[in-house]
This record gives C-alpha cells, sequence and structure tokens, in this order.
C-alpha cells in the first residue's frame, strides 16, 4: 500500500526526541498521581488485582501510537508515481543471425550458436531505448522479430532460436536483404544491421554485394561478425534419418574478405570473433559506436498518503478515551 512512500517535511521526526523527556517527566511524576485516600471498606481485598489494572497501565501505549501516527501525517508522507516519456528517436538495430549447420560446430562451448544467443541477449538488454529486430537465414532467410522495444519478447525469441528450421545453407545475402527490407523506411536516426555468420555465401537468390547497395542507397550501416576459430573445428559432417547431426572434424571457411566488402560498402564495420570473450567485445564496441542522445522527460505524480495516519491517529485517541472512561474507568 505504502510502496515509493517519501516526506515531504521529514524534520518532523525530530519531535521524537521528545520522548525520553516526556517519560522521564512521567517517571518523576507518577508517585504524585497515586490516590492517596484509604478506602476502608475495601481492606478485605488487599493484596488482589483485577485484569483491569493490567490493562489500564497499556492506556498510555495507545496516545504513544497516536501520537507517532500524527507525527508521520505531520511528514507528509506521498507515494510518487513516476512516468517516463521519450521525445527523440533512438537508433533503429537489426539483428541478421546465420542459423546454418556450422553454428553447432563446437569451437566455442558449448557451440556457436549458444554463445551468439547469449552474446546477442546481452547487447539487446544495454540499449534499452532502442527498437530491435530480428532476422535468421540459412539456405533462406526470414524476419523472426520485426523491429520492436518489447526487449522481452524478443530476447525469448532469440534464447528459441535452433539450427535446421530452415533449409541449411548459407545465404548471406538473403539474410542481409530480409533485415533492410525491414528496417529501410524506420523512422529512427540511425539505421544499423549486424549480420552475424560463420560461413561462405552458397545459398539464395540475392547477391550479398547487392543487398550491401541496397543497404547504402537507404542509408544502413551494415556491422559484419565472422564467428569461428582458425583452423579446423568439431562441425556437423553429415545429417541422420531422424534428422540428427553427425560430428567430425571440418574446416573453418569464413569469407572475410566478402565480410569486409559489405561493411565498408555501408559505413560500418568487420570484426572476426575467434572466441566467446571475443565476441562480448565486438557487441561492447558496437554499442559504444551507436550511441545517440536520448531525451528523456520525467513526469512525477505523487498521492498525498497523511491522511491515512490521521485516522489512524483519532482511532488510538478514541479507543483510549472509550476504554479510560468505560471498560477501564478507575474509581477514586
Amino acid at each position: 500500500m505504502f510502496s515509493n512512500l517519501s516526506f515531504q517535511h521529514p524534520w518532523f521526526f525530530l519531535l521524537l526526541l521528545l520522548l525520553p523527556l516526556v517519560a522521564w517527566l512521567r517517571s518523576r511524576r507518577g508517585g504524585q498521581q497515586e490516590a492517596t485516600v484509604t478506602m476502608p471498606t475495601l481492606e478485605v481485598a488487599a493484596g488482589l488485582k483485577s485484569w483491569k489494572v493490567d490493562f489500564q497501565k497499556l492506556l498510555p501505549l495507545l496516545r504513544l501510537l497516536a501520537f507517532l501516527a500524527l507525527l508521520v501525517a505531520l511528514a507528509r508522507p506521498q507515494r510518487t508515481l513516476k512516468e517516463e516519456s521519450i521525445k527523440a528517436e533512438g537508433i533503429d538495430i537489426f539483428l541478421a543471425i546465420d542459423l546454418s549447420s556450422s553454428m553447432l560446430a563446437q569451437d566455442f562451448n558449448p557451440d556457436r550458436l549458444e554463445v551468439c544467443k547469449r552474446v546477442a541477449v546481452e547487447f539487446v538488454d544495454k540499449r534499452q531505448y532502442d527498437r530491435i529486430g530480428l532476422a535468421v537465414f540459412s539456405g533462406e532467410a526470414f524476419t523472426q522479430c520485426p523491429l520492436t522495444t518489447d526487449h522481452r519478447v524478443l530476447t525469448d525469441f532469440i534464447e528459441g532460436l535452433r539450427c535446421g528450421i530452415l533449409e541449411d545453407g548459407t545465404a548471406i545475402g538473403m539474410g542481409l536483404a530480409t533485415a533492410v527490407n525491414r528496417i529501410k523506411d524506420s523512422p529512427g536516426k540511425s539505421k544499423v544491421v549486424i549480420l552475424l555468420t560463420d560461413g561462405v555465401n552458397n545459398a539464395g537468390y540475392v547477391k550479398p554485394l547487392t543487398a550491401a547497395e541496397i543497404a547504402k542507397e537507404f542509408g544502413v550501416k551494415v556491422y559484419t561478425i565472422g564467428v569461428g576459430q582458425e583452423g579446423t573445428a568439431v562441425s556437423p559432417i553429415s545429417r541422420r534419418s531422424d534428422g540428427s547431426f553427425v560430428m567430425g572434424m571440418a574446416k573453418v571457411e569464413i569469407d572475410e574478405e566478402l565480410l569486409k566488402q559489405i561493411s565498408e560498402m555501408t559505413g560500418g564495420k568487420y570484426f572476426r570473433a575467434t572466441t566467446a570473450r571475443s565476441l562480448e567485445k565486438i557487441y561492447d564496441e558496437i554499442d559504444r559506436l551507436e550511441k545517440t542522445e536520448i531525451d528523456v522527460t520525467s513526469i512525477k505524480r505523487y498521492s498525498e498518503e497523511f491522511y491515512r495516519f490521521v485516522w489512524l491517529a483519532l482511532f488510538f485517541l478514541v479507543l483510549e478515551m472509550l476504554l479510560r472512561f468505560t471498560v477501564l474507568r478507575a474509581i477514586p
């Protein structure tokens, strides 16, 4: 009920320092407040105590609670409701991720695809105000998630990626063209495609450089990332009838020259990731390169809560008076 509670006048809590003084004064005057008239007719009840006597000692506690509630009310508690309104457009980013079977190569732990998914999710989490989309490709390509600011949905899509959902192959041109087609008409200040692959273009009807020309025409900057260690790696070399992959040693082949051309044509940059750590650093560098000023206006609304404590103080005071003059009335 009182989450995000703040106090407009917290200095009223300094009045709590009066409590020790009041307690000291009451202790000094306590003996004078006792009745001094002896009632001869009650001598037979000497030494006997009623439950009322015990409860009468609790009456000052109700008055103390009323005092504390009024003190909180004077401090003017407020519940803060915060809203953010983003005025400026952020950067629009489209991820194009290779899902060819070679992404299951185990030169990354546990494999290339799992590492790429994890690092991509971390990158998305950093871009709080950007619209980000996802395209995937192997022998063909399609849009997995359009541009969105709902990063929870996007990360769910990324985490659900797996090899084998598309015809096998590496259609780099198709993957890039799909991403560019989705981002070219966006209203963002800057449009960026991050294309990640571990192979050589060998499928698709759109040539990679043709897709790069289209990206350049629409002002889309393309960062390319080649994933895979040098030499050979344990990779899928064939597929069984049940759909599972047969693993074996295979040469790591990445068309780095093509990826460099694509990035240079569009004003981007090419990176080579040979370890999980190097891939993280690549995304960190892209994150630094693609920063923009975001004008965020914070609107705060307050809900006054002091009246709750005023009613609480009145409740304790009325309860104390009712008990003192009815059930717990003291007879002199």
